[in-house]
């Protein structure tokens, strides 16, 4: 599928570029996928999603797509707004033996939504804080998971809040129109709920959580 991106999707182009992206990928290869990405895979694993399909909304390098496909799931669809993280995640696919069972989509997922197929898993690795509004967002990936559907965003906590105002001024400062956001767990969580699904595990470090929740049957 080509690329739809709007204005989310150019703003997200423009920031995870391919410097910046390419530190990213290093920092991968050497020291294994981030906090945040382990949680949600260990989570993922032992809530007994261990097999079926994949898509991971905001996926970046697709590390967390590539973890997933080790665990034993048989494919992948990483969908990103940055094309300099899709070239990146397609060249660690193929070098990890993956390039076969993993698919790209450049675009903001709120474009690409009503195009993509449902997966058994649907997965956002610190990607509700990059949207202004987490409502619809949620409500497709939500539309999209059959049996399970995670994520990791930022605990609403007021040093979280005052360090993602400091990163926003900093942006401001230097004309980067990017922004993150920091939203209320509780609504987000009566959202969730609200689409059938139940908190199977939660683990938290000081600034995010990671949450993982199986579709109650």
């Amino acid at each position: 599928m080509g690329c739809s991106c709007g204005e989310f999707g150019n703003t997200a182009d423009q920031h995870f570029n391919a410097a910046k992206v390419a530190k990213e990928l290093s920092q991968y290869r050497r020291k294994g996928p981030g906090p945040t990405t382990r949680r949600l895979r260990d989570g993922i694993v032992s809530a007994g999603l261990r097999q079926g399909t994949l898509l991971d909304v905001g996926g970046g390098l697709g590390s967390l797509s590539l973890e997933l496909l080790d665990a034993g799931f048989s494919q992948a669809t990483v969908v990103d707004a940055s094309s300099a993280y899709l070239t990146a995640a397609s060249e660690e696919a193929m070098r990890r033996g993956y390039s076969t069972s993993t698919a790209f989509v450049h675009s903001d997922f709120l474009i690409a939504a009503s195009e993509l197929a449902a997966a058994t898993v649907v997965t956002l690795d610190r990607v509700v804080c990059c949207y202004p509004t987490y409502e619809p967002l949620l409500t497709h990936a939500l539309e999209l998971a059959k049996i399970g559907f995670a994520m990791s965003y930022p605990r609403d906590r007021w040093f979280v809040r005052a360090a993602i105002w400091l990163e926003n001024a900093m942006r401001r400062r230097k004309g980067n129109p990017f922004r993150t956001f920091v939203h209320p767990p509780s609504q987000m969580m009566r959202i969730i709920e609200g689409a059938g699904f139940t908190l199977a595990r939660r683990e938290r470090t000081a600034t995010w959580s990671a949450d993982v929740f199986v579709k109650s049957r």
